[in-house]
């Protein structure tokens, strides 16, 4: 007999920040509130809070939230962005039974956080909405800088390389990762997910002034996935591997049959998708440097 079958409904306990199955459970008085966040990742270990980390932007955030708040405030991402990386619209939620106005949770907040952390829209959402697992899809931007010297004003915003790059040749290599497939090529070492498999809806390549953008949309990714196709692209646009050899690296399986990872200082987060929750707001995707250059 199958005991699982005949056994009654499992009751969904609530857990503060978590995805709410069971509306009957959620606390009187408790809120949901959603975060836009803009961040320079720079001088950041990353977004997410850890033990070996010494500053994050979770960190960060959760230590102005519960200032405002006057209790300890705890929060969840729509993704976690690598050290070094930067974000236009990070969006994430957190439950709290203070009573604050959206004012305060935005302008507030901005008060207590390092300039390199700004929230540009707090508002009250829905107990179901879940700033991941809502989610139906995330785009990134990486911006390239292809000079014979350095660049010293936007060295840590952009990415440098020294050589030439052909935009048309990247581009035909990226079109052979658009699609499903199973990105184990693409992934690093320590990536956790359970699965390598991930939906890629585009890969776009956009020339805007001096610098190569790259922008991918994709469901969800793997940990260093974008900066490790960045790094096999790159090889590609200088003219060291042809726009095939991509398709035989995502064969292949190996992370060692791929490209070095991209530096992050260019890796942008941009967006995200939120089809059942059109009260998140969607603004024009940056970084504003590059902003006017990008229409696909």
């Amino acid at each position: 007999m199958n005991n699982e079958i005949n056994a009654p409904d499992k009751v969904w306990e609530y857990r503060r920040n978590a995805e709410i199955r069971d509306m009957a459970n959620w606390p009187e008085g408790m809120q949901r509130i959603a975060l836009v966040v803009e961040y320079q990742g720079n001088e950041y270990q990353g977004f997410q809070r850890q033990i070996s980390a010494k500053k994050t932007v979770q960190g960060e955030l959760e230590k102005a939230l519960s200032n405002i708040a006057n209790e300890a405030i705890t929060l969840a991402c729509a993704g976690r962005t690598d050290a070094g990386v930067h974000a236009t619209q990070q969006v994430v939620h957190f439950d709290t039974r203070a009573v604050r106005s959206l004012k305060a949770w935005r302008e507030g907040i901005n008060t207590k956080l390092p300039d390199s952390i700004r929230v540009q829209w707090s508002g009250q959402v829905s107990p179901l909405f879940h700033a991941r697992f809502s989610a139906r899809g995330r785009t990134y931007r990486y911006v390239l800088c292809p000079s014979e010297v350095k660049p010293a004003l936007m060295r840590n915003n952009v990415s440098w390389t020294k050589y030439t790059l052909d935009i048309a040749l990247m581009q035909q290599g990226a079109n052979y990762l658009v699609g499903e497939h199973d990105f184990t090529s693409f992934r690093a070492k320590l990536c956790q997910a359970s699965s390598p498999v991930r939906y890629i809806r585009h890969i776009h390549f956009v020339q805007c002034g001096g610098f190569i953008v790259m922008e991918i949309k994709a469901t969800a990714f793997l940990y260093n996935m974008v900066r490790n196709i960045v790094g096999s692209l790159i090889d590609v646009g200088r003219g060291a591997r042809s726009p095939q050899w991509i398709a035989e690296v995502l064969a292949e399986r190996s992370r060692a049959a791929a490209g070095t990872t991209a530096q992050p200082t260019g890796l942008y987060f941009v967006g995200v998708d939120y089809p059942d929750y059109p009260e998140i707001p969607s603004h024009a995707q940056g970084p504003d440097f590059v902003a006017p250059w990008f229409q696909v």
